[in-house]
């Protein structure tokens, strides 16, 4: 039986189980589950965004699967999944729901994922502490209209096959500064100012308004490094029946480390 093992250093997040609880357990802030049939995550290093990430993932419903879209992909790349059987966290390993990846290949083509990427694996540890008995479908989404047709897909996939499904898209906001080619608001305070009150607050308002197609537009912007993941989110939230969208978080890494290059976090949920 396959196993996709551990891809990142301990610096993204604890290497041990007692270090995932005790982060997991001060960020979750009392919370049980949710109401949330999908949210969305970052997927920074858990110093910088993991307390948000948390904060999202513990506000989604109960599900005999979750289901992480990850991103880091083009508008023209297919849908990645990955083939093992059993995914590594430090609290243990999370099952693939075979069934349920079978049943969304018959509805949209699945290109196979065996590259090492943080937008999906970042989220795991929390997926196993938050839920641990739930199984688990890795996917990432290009950023393009592919991304909103596995979001609908998703919803009648697991139709098809009678299971309760939790949903996270995961990206990050603006990253912004010389590391990353990109300043059109120059630097210091301006350039701070321009990535919250603009563009990461354009990015968040078209999340808030659950509008797929905008979310996509604005993450070709700049301002989302996998705007497919958020449009995947979306449209499945849509599917199930999901119409209000809540803003649980907001946040630079500014807030943690001083750096001309710096990047944007939400946390976002769709009841």
């Amino acid at each position: 039986m396959s196993t996709r093992r551990r891809a990142l250093p301990p610096g993204w997040y604890p290497a041990d189980e007692g270090g995932v609880t005790a982060f997991v357990e001060t960020w979750r802030e009392g919370f049980g589950h949710g109401s949330a049939r999908a949210v969305i995550a970052p997927h920074a290093g858990w110093a910088f965004s993991g307390r948000l990430a948390v904060r999202a993932i513990a506000a989604l419903r109960p599900a005999e699967t979750v289901v992480v879209v990850g991103g880091h992909l083009p508008a023209e790349a297919p849908v990645l999944c990955a083939p093992e059987r059993y995914v590594e966290t430090p609290l243990g390993a999370l099952e693939a729901d075979e069934e349920l990846r079978e049943a969304l290949t018959r509805r949209i083509p699945l290109a196979t994922d065996h590259s090492a990427d943080n937008t999906v694996e970042v989220q795991l540890p929390i997926v196993r502490a938050l839920f641990p008995a739930a199984r688990l479908l890795w996917l990432r989404a290009p950023a393009g209209r592919e991304a909103v047709r596995l979001g609908t897909a998703l919803a009648a996939a697991a139709a098809e096959v009678g299971r309760s499904l939790a949903c996270i898209g995961s990206t990050d906001l603006t990253h912004y500064g010389p590391d990353y080619g990109f300043t059109p608001a120059g630097r210091g305070r301006a350039a701070a100012a321009w990535v919250r009150e603009t563009s990461d607050k354009g990015f968040i308002d078209a999340l808030i308004a659950m509008d797929p197609g905008l979310v996509l537009e604005r993450g070709e912007a700049g301002a989302a490094c996998s705007s497919g993941a958020a449009a995947a989110a979306i449209a499945f939230a849509e599917a199930m029946g999901a119409h209000r969208a809540e803003l649980l978080g907001y946040a630079t890494s500014l807030e943690t480390r001083e750096s001309e290059s710096f990047v944007g976090y939400c946390a976002v949920a769709f009841s």
